[in-house]
């Protein structure tokens, strides 16, 4: 039960206290004044305590039929609604009543299609349909870090190990040497740290292009790494081969 219908119960019990109070204390008060202005002042042969008696069991019985009829009126006219759902027509309500319910109608289904999404994208998502669809910018970029570290320690074994909250300019500062420059005089290491910063820091989710920048830069160094692996790899097989041509 709510709390509005508790109070609506609660008022409803405390009028009945009242009245039914106020009732008694007036049939006590006339009895007794019945009793004060008879002749023999006694409740003996006083047929104004008979009179007064059966007002108030006629006021009695009229109050319980009244609620009687009233409460068999409600349970008639519940009993006649229909269980089948069916659909309220123009002449099932009153006129105040059906434009009401048309006008909260209309309001709904105005606000349910202004609230339906137009062209599908959600920030920091890729967009449905493109090559980045059902991608996570941040998520995405995050996981390139451990990625670009395990290439990093197999190029140099002493690579520094890797800790949560490094820039990437510090924490790779043995790959920058490695990796070429842009007319700028950058790496696409500055790009990285820079798109890796706002992916860990920045309060708003990283855009479309961000992100492509992000990849982009992650993709070339782990390219360039990849190669000197395989540099590394490939060393000592051309040394071993090329002595022994010379011994031959």
């Amino acid at each position: 039960m709510s709390s509005r219908g508790t109070v609506a119960e609660g008022c409803f019990l405390l009028l009945v206290l009242v009245i039914a109070c106020a009732l008694g204390l007036s049939a006590v008060l006339l009895l007794s004044q019945a009793v004060r202005t008879a002749h023999n002042h006694s409740y003996a042969e006083n047929y104004n305590l008979i009179v007064i008696g059966a007002s108030y069991v006629g006021v009695l019985v009229a109050s319980l039929a009244f609620c009687l009829k009233r409460r068999l009126a409600v349970r008639r006219k519940l009993q006649r609604i229909s269980k089948a759902y069916r659909t309220l027509q123009r002449g099932d309500l009153r006129k105040p009543v059906h434009d009401y319910i048309l006008q909260e109608y209309t309001r709904t289904c105005l606000i349910a299609f202004e609230s339906q999404p137009r062209d599908g994208v959600q920030e920091g998502w890729g967009r449905p349909g493109s090559k980045h669809a059902g991608i996570q910018f941040r998520r995405a970029l995050l996981d390139t870090i451990p990625e670009i570290d395990t290439l990093a320690h197999l190029v140099l074994p002493r690579h520094p190990p890797l800790r949560p909250h490094d820039r990437m300019l510090h924490h790779f500062r043995f790959v920058i040497p490695l990796l070429p420059k842009d007319d700028d005089g950058l790496t696409p290491m500055h790009y990285y740290d820079s798109v890796i910063q706002l992916a860990r820091n920045s309060c708003k989710e990283p855009t479309e292009g961000e992100y492509e920048m992000g990849w982009k830069a992650a993709g070339e160094i782990k390219r360039i790494l990849y190669e000197c692996r395989l540099e590394m790899l490939e060393g000592p097989s051309s040394t071993d081969l090329t002595e022994s041509t010379s011994r031959d």
